[in-house]
């Protein structure tokens, strides 16, 4: 029977034992009949079309006709629960593992994804991002010991020698990577919408590969999914160059042409952290997300 009780035909009455299994239909009263059931416990279960189960169980004794109490199926309630996982949410996901990413397991390398249809980034996503790169002690470490070369090389000669001198060019080349990081992976990508990270491609000759990675010097992916014209890297470059010339020494300021060799060698920076992206930096970065081939 139903909950207003009526009558239930056609449902399935499964029987079972410890060594037996009998199955059954309810008639146009809605009875049911097992016969040649052995003696002991047994379990019933009622099943029919837009119904929840019903179970009942017993105990059949020797000799005994056991007449099963009324069994009273409920409609049965499906709820549909549609779960939607925002764009920004999967973003921050692709994010974390890309914090994983260390080369060699030492050097940061959040800005690589293995994904070709990432989500895009948020703003906020892109700043923090480009925080995490920036303060990372390895970022303090790499600017200590490009400071040191250039210290060794007496290269801008302005700033002297001894602890001063190489704190100067420590400063200036902290500031080289901070500024560029900053103005070329998240206020200008944010503002034009476009995706600063280094998207691998993986599949075609090593020709195609190397062309490709080339490219994204001066190409990038928007927030859209669509490859243009990478202005975030390269206006990045220009502006980072430009802002270079309010610390380096005087005598080592040109004006313009610092600027422009500053972004000249932004964009040569770019094509080479490319390539190292392409063919290397996935085999020496252990715990890296497989990679997967780039949709062109």
């Amino acid at each position: 029977m139903d909950r207003d009780g009526a009558v239930i035909t056609n449902a399935q009455v499964t029987l079972t034992q410890a060594s037996n299994t009998q199955q059954t239909k309810s008639g146009s009263d809605g009875s049911y009949t097992f016969t040649s059931v052995s003696p002991g416990s047994f379990d019933l279960v009622f099943a029919a079309p837009g119904f929840a189960d019903e179970r009942k169980s017993g105990v059949l004794q020797p000799g005994q006709d056991y007449l099963v109490p009324q069994a009273q199926l409920v409609v049965a309630t499906t709820v549909e629960v549609d779960v939607k996982v925002s764009t920004e949410q999967v973003a921050e996901d692709q994010i974390h593992v890309e914090e994983q990413q260390h080369v060699l397991g030492v050097f940061p390398n959040y800005y690589v994804s293995y994904v070709p249809n990432a989500a895009p980034l948020t703003p906020k996503q892109k700043f923090e991002l480009a925080w995490k790169q920036n303060f990372n002690p390895v970022s303090f470490a790499m600017a200590g010991v490009v400071a040191g070369i250039e210290q060794a090389n007496n290269s801008y000669s302005g700033y002297g020698q001894g602890m001063e001198g190489y704190a100067k060019r420590f400063g200036a080349t902290y500031a080289d990577f901070t500024i560029g990081t900053f103005i070329g992976d998240a206020i200008l990508p944010s503002l034009l919408k476009q995706d600063p990270r280094y998207f691998y491609k993986g599949t075609g000759t090593k020709k195609s590969r190397l062309l490709y990675a080339i490219s994204m010097a001066v190409i990038c992916k928007g927030d859209n999914g669509r490859w243009q014209p990478n202005y975030s890297s390269v206006l990045g470059g220009l502006a980072a160059g430009g802002i270079s010339n309010l610390y380096y020494p005087a005598s080592s300021r040109n004006g313009a042409a610092l600027t422009f060799e500053n972004g000249l060698i932004g964009i040569g920076g770019s094509a080479a952290a490319a390539i190292f992206q392409e063919f290397f930096s996935h085999k020496l970065t252990p715990h890296s997300t497989s990679p997967q081939p780039a949709q062109n």
